[in-house]
């Protein structure tokens, strides 16, 4: 994280280290190009970048689009949704945007330390978008996250957990084993061993062909047998090497129980697995319900449940998209009524329930949300902790996450716990 001066007002947070694809932006904070940063009212046509070109992503944007407008007629969208896997493609658009000094509206972005990828191109939104009521209705751990270097920039509309444990029950019930008595990550590798006697399923549908699905499932351990205090010392560069270790010999005791081909399946064909009664278990964020949810004879309590992680109970690991406010912004007035739309409880119901996520007000009416999405909202307003993902960028640093990733591309051709471990203590020099 960059230097930056104690006391910033509610003006474009700038810093002298924004990266160069960005430097650009550094006059903005004298509200000249279109608007921005002067309080004026700009334009009516808001631009407004994503990458939820198809599928449920498209159907919540469009929900929320319209549940916004009806509201306020009179703003107009320039949505171009950017194709692109894992959004990358958004993150050079918008780059290059910065770069000509020619920032959208807003834009889909995972908060927290993904913000650093911007640095130098946000505008505090304390006051007139992040008001009392969302500071009141907005848990810790959200909340924390929709802040750059202590100044709200953003405005998350979504919660994904990733610390889930999905399985098919025929499966297990077949194989006389009880998720529901599971206390620890051992306990899920000794389950799936009793599902590979007993039954001819896959115990555990992992897929190895990319390393974020390893990322999440370690870090997903690393909670349960550290605990938060161990996981916190570690997104916070003081990790202790025995417990990252420990939780990546739990993640290779596990492997003797994924797919033969892992190596060349992705996660939807793994996910399928276990929708077709081929696999067991799969751990997942919640986006893999999405696909349980629109399944034909396949449903929740009945063919398919969920439990927290063994040993990460009263934590809710998340993910959460959001829509940051950029400086010298195009369409000051609509820009912040459209993230004061994106945090209120109506506009997060619309979205989520066509996202298959949660709300992360605590205050909204999840009626209208299908009953596993129901749960999570009960289990996430019920955490005593809610921590930050390292696989998707919200707890760690840019640059250490991809030290991260590359430690696991290693892992993942020799399962040597020792040597990453060194790698991932070593990830944050």
């Amino acid at each position: 994280m960059s230097e930056h001066e104690s006391t910033l007002s509610r003006r474009t947070v700038l810093t002298t280290t924004s990266a160069a694809a960005i430097a650009g932006l550094a006059g903005c904070s004298s509200g000249g190009g279109n608007g921005g940063g002067d309080g004026g009212s700009g334009g009516n046509e808001l631009e407004l970048l994503h990458a939820w070109s198809s599928g449920d992503g498209n159907a919540a944007i469009e929900a929320l689009i319209e549940g916004f407008q009806e509201e306020h007629p009179d703003v107009e969208f320039a949505e171009e949704p950017v194709d692109g896997a894992a959004r990358s493609n958004l993150d050079q658009v918008v780059l290059n945007k910065l770069q000509a000094n020619d920032p959208p509206s807003t834009f889909q972005l995972w908060p927290g330390k993904n913000l650093e990828n911007y640095d130098g191109a946000y505008e505090d939104i304390e006051g007139d978008v992040w008001n009392d009521d969302l500071k009141e209705n907005y848990l810790a751990g959200p909340q924390e996250q929709a802040q750059y270097d202590g100044t709200y920039v953003t405005v998350p509309l979504n919660i994904h957990r990733i610390n889930n444990l999905f399985y098919n029950t025929a499966v297990v019930e077949e194989a006389g084993v009880d998720p529901e008595s599971f206390e620890t990550a051992a306990d899920v590798a000794a389950a799936c061993e009793t599902i590979a006697s007993e039954t001819d399923a896959v115990p555990f549908a992992q897929q190895t062909s990319g390393a974020w699905s390893t990322v999440q499932l370690w870090e997903t351990i690393l909670l349960g047998q550290a605990g938060i205090d161990g996981y916190e010392a570690f997104i916070n560069g003081n990790g202790d090497s025995a417990a990252v270790e420990s939780a990546l010999e739990a993640v290779i005791d596990l492997s003797d129980y994924y797919p033969g081909d892992s190596s060349s399946i992705s996660f939807t064909e793994a996910n399928t697995m276990v929708m077709d009664g081929d696999a067991a278990f799969i751990h997942q964020g919640d986006w893999a319900a999405g696909a349980y949810s629109g399944a034909d004879d396949f449903n929740y309590g009945e063919d398919w449940n969920q439990v927290t992680y063994p040993g990460t109970s009263g934590n809710y690991l998340l993910n959460m998209d959001s829509f940051p406010y950029m400086a010298n912004n195009p369409s000051p007035e609509a820009t912040r009524q459209f993230l004061s739309y994106c945090g209120s409880a109506e506009g997060q119901v619309l979205f989520n329930a066509e996202k298959g996520s949660i709300p992360p007000r605590s205050d909204a009416d999840v009626s209208a949300l299908n009953t596993f999405q129901q749960d999570q909202y009960d289990d996430f307003n019920a955490a005593d902790n809610q921590p930050p993902s390292i696989q998707h960028g919200l707890a760690v640093a840019p640059g250490i996450r991809t030290n991260i990733l590359n430690a696991f591309s290693g892992f993942l051709e020799d399962y040597d716990a020792a040597a990453t471990a060194e790698a991932l203590i070593g990830a944050f020099n």
